[in-house]
Order: C-alpha cells, then structure tokens, then sequence
C-alpha cells in the first residue's frame, strides 16, 4: 500500500483515523543504529507500525522490528513521544491517518537482519553516517532526539 507524508502542509489532507503505534530505535555494542529502507517512499526509517488489538506499545514495538528487520530486541527505554496533529500518512486506501507515536530505545537480543516486504534494505547505521540518508522529517526527528545524548546510555 502506498503512503504520503505531510507534516505542517497546508494542502495535506484532512485527518481522519488516528492509531496508536511505535517506532524503534535500536542500537547495537558498537552504538550503531538499525534502519530500513522502505519500499512505500523510498526512505531511510525506523523500525515500527501500528499496535494490533490486544498488544501494549512495547509488544508492538517488539513485533514490528522482528517483522520488519529479522531480529528480536529489548525495549529499554523511551525516547520520545509524537503527535504533532500537523502530521498526517495519506494511504491509497483513503486513510489518512494523523501520527500518534511513542518511539522505544532497544537493543538487539537474537535474530539475524532480513529484508521485510515493506523494506529494500535494513542495516547497521554510525551515527556519523545519518545525515547523509534520505528520512521524512518526523523520522529524521527521533534520530536527532536520539542522538541528543538525552536518552538512557546503552549499557
């Protein structure tokens, strides 16, 4: 399915869902962060998605990075909460869904890294190396809040 981002867009259209999910971001011994390149617009992304009936957030954050990226992980921590209403995701389907999203810090615990049908790519990213990708500005965000040295160390 494909999707649109629109944040502070005065053409994007008008909300008109609104579901909680979870972004991960997961950071490796080598403080290295896992992204995917998806395949709906092309950029760089954390793992994540939309909590399914009967899961917490941290559940969801655990099934969307297994789904999306092959490994399992431990949620230890938060490092944000999103919901700026000026930010919608437009899908094919009419939906357009306003953000609502708690982003988790993690490490990973087991698996190996797999390509998902919603990714191109997933791998291992230095942080000195972010700024060169391609990310939608809300993802770009919760990198840069990351990074920001205000979130749990990794231990």
């Amino acid at each position: 399915m494909g999707r649109r981002d629109y944040e502070d867009d005065p053409d994007a259209p008008a909300a008109n869902s609104l579901v909680p999910a979870a972004s991960v971001i997961v950071v490796d011994e080598r403080q290295r962060i896992l992204l995917q390149r998806r395949t709906d617009n092309g950029m760089w992304a954390l793992p994540g998605g939309a909590m399914d009936i009967g899961e917490s957030l941290p559940d969801c954050a655990i099934r969307e990075t297994r789904e999306e990226t092959g490994l399992d992980i431990e949620v230890i921590g938060i490092v944000g909460t999103y919901t700026n209403p000026r930010h919608v995701f437009a899908y094919d389907d009419g939906e357009v869904r306003q953000e609502f999203s708690i982003c988790f810090l993690a490490r990973p615990i087991a698996g190996e890294i797999t390509v998902s049908g919603e990714s191109t790519a997933v791998r291992w990213v230095e942080p000195c190396d972010l700024d060169t990708l391609p990310m939608v500005p809300s993802i770009r965000k919760r990198v840069n809040d990351w990074r920001s040295g205000t979130m749990p160390a990794l231990r």
